[in-house]
């Protein structure tokens, strides 16, 4: 929901889909990784479908790499 729009969110396949096609298969390694699991289960636990969850996991991956790449600076978990 953000500005007018007040109703379902529905998934869209625009953008380039190879790089769409890369997140979503980077998305589904990770959610069974111990550091993105919790994540992953989380959203599946509020009410969200497998690939819901999976896409809003391949969003947050390329918000951390675009950062990691911005800064210059390496992934450091919060899981040890």
């Amino acid at each position: 929901k953000s500005g007018q729009k007040d109703g379902r969110r529905s998934l869209t396949k625009r953008g380039d889909p190879e790089a769409r096609r890369l997140l979503h298969n980077a998305a589904m390694s990770a959610s069974r990784t111990k550091a993105w699991k919790g994540f992953y289960e989380a959203r599946r636990a509020r009410g969200f479908s497998t690939t819901e969850a999976l896409v809003m996991l391949a969003r947050k991956l390329a918000r951390v790499a675009f950062a990691l790449l911005k800064g210059q600076s390496e992934y450091q978990s919060k899981v040890s």
